[in-house]
């Protein structure tokens, strides 16, 4: 690094000149370098605020609060007990105690996506047309397979799948109410389909 050395007349005279020419980018800044000398102490700035803990206060050894689960998505049960009631009141509180019993039935267990949603618009569609009310389609808790990746899978495609078949075309028109059906019609492998009249 070379060191710096004092300028000659001649250079102080030219350097005097190009700097009466420039201009400031910070003037504010410039001002009060020029009014505060160098090694005046600072004045003391604003009383600092006090300090707001992020955490409530713990003590070592205490047992942390439960938090919220982090759960997005509801279960299957509590989303159709969720779902607004369209039927008749008393008749949905039969239906839900087991004291209804389906006039129809199908059973889905063992079949795949693509062959269970054919067949259960042509069974929910001829049980409409034959008049009935209440059916009821069974769909099988699931098997638990191994979850080898990051992403949790649920148990029971068809148990998933069918209450949202169920509420789209063709048949979102002819089903008036879905619930989990009774424990002695299957339980939460099983749903009541509430049709509505023709």
């Amino acid at each position: 690094m070379a060191r710096r050395r004092s300028l000659r007349p001649e250079e102080e005279e030219i350097w005097q000149t190009v700097a009466r020419t420039a201009r400031p980018l910070h003037v504010q800044s410039l001002q009060r370098r020029l009014e505060t000398p160098a090694l005046a102490p600072s004045l003391p700035a604003e009383p600092a605020k006090p300090h707001t803990p992020i955490f409530a206060p713990f003590r070592l050894g205490e047992k942390a609060k439960p938090r919220a689960s982090h759960d997005i998505a509801p279960s299957l049960s509590d989303s159709l007990a969720q779902a607004p009631l369209q039927m008749d009141a008393k008749a949905f509180g039969k239906m839900t105690r087991g004291k209804l019993a389906p006039e129809a039935r199908i059973d889905l267990h063992g079949m795949t996506l693509a062959e269970a949603h054919p067949e259960l618009i042509r069974f929910i569609l001829n049980a409409q047309s034959a008049g009935l009310r209440l059916v009821l389609v069974i769909t099988g808790k699931g098997k638990r397979r191994e979850d080898t990746g990051p992403i949790p899978q649920r148990m029971g495609a068809l148990r998933h799948q069918v209450p949202q078949w169920l509420r789209m075309s063709p048949l979102g028109p002819a089903v008036l109410q879905v619930a989990e059906a009774h424990l002695k019609h299957g339980g939460s492998g099983a749903f009541y389909v509430y049709l509505r009249r023709r």
